[in-house]
């Protein structure tokens, strides 16, 4: 390509090669050889330059100047509407592209996420919008879930607050929304956790649909820990799923969380919901903080040859031990070399708390089917029926940080044991077995 360039990074370009004609935003690229590309859909080409004919700019990049007044956060109120919270912890659903990189970025202003999805306003007034930090789920740990969860009782025992929205990344929803079901006692009103996988600036973006759903289930009579988003991979309708049952089953499509052992508690659309399965209603209670967390436990997947040194080293330096045993419950224990018992054994002794959480997912442990698990029940390893691995864990740091529970491991068996927050379904049937 001969012909100089006059197009920046951000600028809306068509590309003509030999082949094809391309469209979409220039992006800065590090290989200098390259003209790196966004395409509508969302997804990044590169393009060699010595296949290139001509470029052409179609739309400059807007500059992002904002005035005072847009940088403000300016709560719409309609007074037929009921209030609600909202709080605002960062991932997909609070970025957009970055047209330098090709990445994402933070939303420069709340007002933001408002001025994309006005949509909200029609449904429930944002009556207190909260932002403690903007982080992406990964970087999260139990001092975030703390965090976020003194700020929701707070406004849950708001008497002008109808429920809250917690937005929220993706990778670890399902662990935040966990710890949030065991955190807070006597809920009276909803907490819905909602997210999207793809950037608000984005055609193919689920924010608008999930928000507007997530707002609809807030202002319900739903007094639950719920997580709402896609239903499916179309726009049409959301469900509202038990925050201890529901999982991240697919790393980009819209509709990656599933309820695992249970059901939906609702179907939801912008204008209605349908119950589905029962819940908790809408209640006077105060809701009481109770995020109490050790964070000296793990979860390990067992796998064919595993070692048992393993053990030793989550013996050393933790108090709990959640393992995803196979089938029914179970983990080596005949051939010498991969025998757990003895490091077991030894681990329990000496006051490591071992459970065993269901590997497959679907379906519940049953450890007196066959002989392998009977010796690892005799063991002392507490197996959690149905409880999903990711719940089980959180669940585990929860129980262990309470002093009255922790110094008696009958108290601790209990505890886990306990369906504190249909984290455990009794029920389990067919109908869920997909």
């Amino acid at each position: 390509m001969k012909k100089q360039v006059k197009a920046s990074p951000g600028d809306y370009i068509s590309i003509m090669t030999t082949k094809e004609s391309t469209e979409g935003t220039l992006l800065e690229s590090h290989e200098p050889d390259i003209f790196l590309i966004k395409l509508k859909s969302g997804y990044n080409i590169g393009i060699k330059k010595e296949d290139i004919y001509d470029v052409r700019v179609i739309r400059k990049a807007k500059p992002e100047e904002k005035t005072e007044k847009e940088n403000s956060i300016e709560l719409k109120s309609k007074k037929e509407l009921p209030g609600i919270a909202m709080i605002m912890t960062g991932g997909t659903i609070s970025s957009r592209l970055d047209p330098s990189t090709g990445g994402v970025k933070w939303l420069t202003s709340p007002a933001d996420l408002f001025k994309f999805y006005p949509e909200l306003f029609d449904i429930a007034n944002i009556k207190r919008l909260e932002i403690p930090f903007m982080m992406a789920s990964e970087n999260m740990s139990s001092k975030e879930w703390k965090k976020i969860a003194k700020l929701a009782a707070e406004l849950l025992n708001d008497a002008e607050i109808k429920g809250i929205i917690i937005t929220h990344g993706t990778d670890t929803l399902h662990y935040t929304a966990s710890a949030f079901s065991f955190f807070l006692k006597n809920l009276n009103k909803p907490v819905v956790l909602t997210y999207s996988q793809r950037s608000t600036d984005r055609a193919s973006s689920d924010a608008s649909l999930n928000l507007q759903c997530a707002a609809r289930a807030a202002i319900s009579d739903i007094a639950e820990v719920m997580i709402v988003g896609h239903a499916s991979t179309n726009d049409d309708f959301c469900y509202a799923m038990p925050a201890t049952k529901v999982r991240k089953m697919h790393t980009s499509r819209r509709d990656a969380f599933k309820v695992i052992n249970s059901m939906p508690i609702a179907k939801i659309f912008p204008g209605k919901i349908e119950i589905l399965s029962q819940h908790k209603n809408r209640n006077n209670n105060k809701v009481k903080l109770d995020a109490a967390y050790e964070d000296k436990v793990a979860l390990v997947k067992f796998y064919p040859g595993m070692s048992p040194d393993i053990i030793d080293c989550y013996a050393k330096n933790c108090r709990g031990l959640v393992i995803e045993a196979t089938g029914l419950g179970h983990l080596a224990t005949k051939e010498a070399r991969y025998n757990l018992i003895p490091k077991l054994k030894q681990a329990i002794k000496k006051g490591l708390i071992v459970c065993a959480a269901p590997q497959t997912l679907y379906g519940r442990l049953n450890p007196l089917v066959y002989s392998p698990g009977r010796e690892l029940q005799k063991l002392g390893i507490i197996f959690l029926e149905d409880m999903l691995p990711e719940t089980a864990l959180v669940k585990l740091g929860w129980v262990l940080a309470h002093k009255e529970w922790a110094k008696n491991k009958e108290k601790i068996k209990e505890k886990m044991l306990e369906n504190i927050s249909h984290e455990l379904n009794p029920r389990l049937g067919k109908e869920f077995i997909k």
